[in-house]
This record gives C-alpha cells, sequence and structure tokens, in this order.
C-alpha cells in the first residue's frame, strides 16, 4: 500500500534564499551556504533553533559538508542528512524534507543546496567495466548529437536550438541571482564558441558555485510559529524515478522525463495544460526541446515552432525557465534543484518582478542526475 504525498500531511514551502550562481571565486562554501541559510529564514520570518532537521544536497564538496555551514547558526543538535544524486542531488533532498514532513515526524526542516567546482570522477568509472565511447562521446556531444537526430526528424534547423538560449539569456538578464546576467541575440549565441557539432558555449550551462535554501513546514509549523500563510506554497507532488531499458536508448533522459512527470502530474491532479511555470533541466539547448515534449506542454515536433511563437516565453502559454534556467541562472550542481523551487516559490508569490509570468498558479520542477535519475515537483499557491 502506498500513499502519494497530497495524501498526507500538507507540505509548504515557507521560506527560500539564495546566494548568487557564479563563476569559481575565493568565496568559501561556508559562506555560500549562510548567506542562502540566513535568507531564507529571514523570508519566513522564523529564527534558527525552530528548524528540526536539515538536508544538504551536494555533488562535488567532499563528505559532512554541511555541519561546518550549519554549526555557525547555533550547535541545536539537529539531525543533518547529507545527499549526492548527481545534478539532481538538490531536488532528491527537497523530497526527503517534504516526505519527512508529510510523515508527521517533524514540522519545519531546512533544504540546503551548496557546491564549488572541484576535480571529481563518476563512480560508474571505477567499476571496472569499460564503455567502447567514453573517450569519444563527452555529454556534450551526446547532447549535439540529439540534436541532430532532432532536427532531422522532425525538418527543423540545428540552429534553431540556439532559441532557447536567447529565450534563457534573456531571463536570466532579469534575474539577480543568475551566473549570466546578459540579453544575447540569436548572432551572439551562434557566433560563440564551437563545443561540439552546433552546440556552442552560449548553448551549455556554465560551471560554477552558488547555493540555495528553502523550509518546509506543515500546517501546524505554520501557525506555530506566525509564519504568513498568504505566502505559503504547498507542494502537491513529489516523484523519483531511475532509468529503465527504453525502446529508443538514445533518449534515455526524455523516456525518464515523460514518465517521472506523468506521474507528478497526476499525483497532483493536474495536467500538462494547468501548468503556468516549468524549471526544467537544460544544461543543453537540446534539453528544453526534448523536455517540453516530453512534459506533454506540446506535441512532438513541436517545441521549436511554439518557441518561435512565444509559447515558452514569459508572459507566453507557460513559462519555461523563467529564471534563466541552467543555461543562464548556472549549475553548480547541488543547489540547482533547491534553487528551481525557490525560483517557483517566488513566481506562485508574485514577487519575481520583471520576469514574473502574470498570473502564475502553478509550477514545475524538473531535474535529471547524469540520466540516471529523475525529479519532478509541482507546486502550487
Amino acid at each position: 500500500m502506498t500513499s502519494t504525498l497530497k495524501e498526507l500531511r500538507p507540505v509548504y514551502v515557507v521560506g527560500i534564499g539564495m546566494h548568487r550562481y557564479q563563476f569559481m571565486s575565493d568565496t568559501t562554501y561556508i559562506d555560500l551556504g549562510l548567506a542562502a541559510v540566513r535568507a531564507a529564514l529571514a523570508d519566513a520570518k522564523i529564527e534558527w533553533p525552530t528548524v528540526q532537521s536539515a538536508y544538504i544536497g551536494r555533488a562535488l564538496l567532499p563528505m559532512a559538508c554541511g555541519r561546518p555551514i550549519l554549526r555557525h547558526l547555533g550547535a541545536s543538535g539537529i539531525p543533518i542528512v547529507h545527499v549526492e544524486n548527481a545534478s539532481a542531488s538538490g531536488s532528491t533532498a527537497f523530497r526527503h524534507a517534504c516526505i519527512e514532513i508529510a510523515s508527521g515526524l517533524n514540522d519545519v526542516s531546512l533544504v540546503l543546496g551548496v557546491d564549488k567546482p572541484m576535480p571529481i570522477a563518476r563512480a560508474e568509472s571505477l567499476t571496472g567495466i569499460g564503455n567502447l565511447a567514453d573517450d569519444a562521446i563527452a555529454p556534450f556531444t551526446h547532447f549535439a548529437l540529439l540534436g541532430d537526430q532532432y532536427a532531422s526528424r522532425y525538418g527543423v534547423k540545428a540552429e534553431d536550438f540556439a532559441l532557447v538560449a536567447v529565450k534563457n539569456h534573456r531571463n536570466g538578464s532579469k534575474n539577480p541571482f543568475a551566473q549570466h546576467q546578459k540579453e544575447r541575440t540569436l548572432d551572439e549565441i551562434l557566433g560563440g564558441k564551437r563545443i561540439s557539432g552546433t552546440l556552442t558555449s552560449l548553448q551549455c550551462t556554465p560551471v560554477g558555485e552558488g547555493a540555495a535554501a528553502v523550509i518546509v513546514a506543515s500546517e501546524d509549523g505554520v501557525r506555530a510559529l506566525g509564519i504568513d500563510a498568504a505566502r505559503a506554497v504547498r507542494v502537491t507532488a513529489s516523484v523519483g524515478r531511475s532509468q529503465r531499458v527504453y525502446d529508443n536508448a538514445t533518449r534515455y533522459d526524455a523516456m525518464l522525463t515523460e514518465e517521472t512527470t506523468k506521474l507528478a502530474l497526476a499525483e497532483a491532479g493536474r495536467a500538462p495544460a494547468d501548468l503556468d511555470i516549468v524549471e526544467l533541466h537544460d544544461a543543453f539547448t537540446v534539453e528544453e526541446v526534448e523536455y517540453v515534449e516530453a512534459m506533454g506542454l506540446c506535441p512532438d515536433g513541436r517545441a521549436i515552432h511554439e518557441l518561435k511563437e512565444g509559447a515558452f516565453d514569459i508572459g507566453g502559454r507557460c513559462a519555461v525557465s523563467p529564471s534563466g534556467g541552467l543555461i543562464a541562472m548556472g549549475h553548480p550542481i547541488g543547489p540547482t534543484g533547491v534553487g528551481q523551487i525557490a525560483e517557483i516559490v517566488r513566481q506562485l508569490r508574485g514577487e519575481a518582478g520583471p520576469r514574473q509570468q502574470p498570473n502564475a498558479k502553478i509550477g514545475l520542477a524538473h531535474m535529471v542526475g547524469v540520466g540516471a535519475v529523475c525529479y519532478v515537483h509541482v507546486l502550487e499557491a
């Protein structure tokens, strides 16, 4: 017998905080994390001793990185859980904090994503089982090839994927927390450094550092702490899945996204047409095109056409990555999924300023992690 998040105690995001995503700097990861947590506490208007547990999403930092951050707020003795799940680390940490609150174990929990670039190796490389293409197909090559496949399949130009970057850099230029805050023309994006195939540097997520934090609470927690219920955003679905064997093995990310999104929307009792905001994993431009179709935001083969028509712009039918997405907002890995939640909460509160999607009521956050896992959350005002 299983239950969905919506069938358990209601879970709300009551506080959000960010440290800007940025290129590698001398800022310590402790300063990055503290800035985000303190901002989230201030946003919720609560004190640190009221937080009953903490989940730390990180992919690059060494073990037990959360304690050196949180001890600056006070040694309250709360349980601290560190979560690593590749690009979906922050999203996974958020899911488990939501489960804890929904189950009634606690009433207030912190989710912090924090990371700094440093050398890492995927555990898969240490299995002793090699891959014949390891030295030939890097991640950007894989997605460049996917772009070529899509262009051939639907009769669009490979250069059309750059329109995703035009939109997302435009959105990022309005976001004070984004790593890239400059609007770019199509010519600038196409004229950038070639990374692989038609992919240029401005069509790929930058490497960087940063932090994002959110505080989740139950209705009891909201009442007991006097939190402003009008600014609380409910989490109505939380779904995590891992990769299976698909008919088209080259599009495993899209297949996994389709499966996970369907489950999340069903859990929330919503349809793709209900979504006002989507924040998705667009480390490369082709990913946005593939994922909006996989999510059901438009029919297969129509994403480029609807992108050109402005359907995914701020002010369009559904604003896709109003934060700037991974391409402009950045992808420091550990914080990314948490930052998506913060952006959606800001939008659903009507507090996003120049990048505000009008009348936004329902948002969806999506992250994949090295193609092996996918997490999708639905939030509602």
